[in-house]
């Protein structure tokens, strides 16, 4: 026999045998072929995180506060300092109220507009600017948008603003969507086209039509360094804002004595009042 053919015959009984180990080890251990693909548990890919597919599950608030922190924000930095926030103006059965109240007490508040209500009143706005109040976007037509498109949002957004700007020389940084409800793709668009969305982290629940004792304890209790405060100087017909109105000033007056400062918001989030 020559040497190649034993060097052949060699061969094929080497593989013979491998082949037939690798079929026992399969036999006794069927699930050991992961091995071959896998080196330990598997785990998520977590590059697909960011680009989850459109059936996922949709962020929720706080999720979405945390994915966004430089855009979506609900509160200050823990410092002596707060911020009273006022929706839904502006409105002539309330906001002069209020616009009187903190001109007495000497603080500077930041004022959400919604703009249908601007385009009907735009003396108030003005009257809210000259006072030295902060401006901020509450959409025009005060919708719910978490169940609409980004187009909606931002058509919404841009009106408000156009009006704004015409009457008061700048377009607000600020957005608050209402009923503090948003979107993931309105969030994405908000960031892209530089603007920061601030909803509260106290809420006063004036716009229930609580009485001036329920609506400071609303306040007292939940207020803290860095905080935004909820209120409102405007609503809906036959709604009654007078226990906010009435409140206001002890509300003022008990944190002074405490040592918090008032801030508008720009001043709290140390950003600029306009884009």
């Amino acid at each position: 026999m020559s040497r190649s053919t034993k060097r052949r015959m060699i061969s094929a009984g080497i593989c013979a045998v491998m082949t037939a180990l690798f079929c026992c080890i399969l036999c006794l251990f069927p699930d050991s072929s992961m091995a071959f693909h896998t080196k330990g548990p598997l785990i998520e890919d977590t590059d697909s995180l960011d680009t989850a597919p459109a059936s996922a599950k949709p962020l929720n608030l706080g999720e979405l506060r945390r994915k966004y922190s430089e855009t979506f924000k609900f509160r200050g930095p823990e410092v002596k300092q707060i911020a009273l926030t006022f929706d839904d103006v502006p409105d002539p059965r309330f906001t002069p109220q209020v616009l009187a109240t903190l001109r007495k007490e000497g603080v500077k508040a930041t004022f959400f507009v919604v703009g249908h209500r601007a385009k009907k009143h735009p003396e108030l706005l003005m009257a809210i600017h000259r006072d030295g109040h902060i401006i901020g976007n509450h959409s025009f037509s005060h919708a719910l948008f978490k169940n609409r498109s980004r187009s909606q949002f931002q058509n919404e957004i841009l009106r408000t603003e156009n009006i704004i700007a015409n009457l008061i020389g700048y377009r607000p940084k600020l957005i608050r969507p209402p009923y503090g409800e948003i979107n993931e793709e309105q969030v994405k668009w908000a960031k892209k086209s530089g603007y920061i969305i601030v909803n509260w982290n106290v809420d006063s629940l004036d716009w229930k039509g609580l009485d001036s004792e329920k609506v400071k304890q609303n306040v007292l209790k939940a207020t803290g360094p860095g905080s935004i405060v909820l209120q409102h100087a405007g609503g809906g017909s036959g709604s009654d804002l007078s226990g906010t109105i009435q409140a206001l000033p002890e509300i003022i007056q008990t944190l002074k004595a405490k040592g918090y400062h008032f801030v508008t918001l720009p001043e709290l989030l140390q950003t600029k009042k306009y884009k």
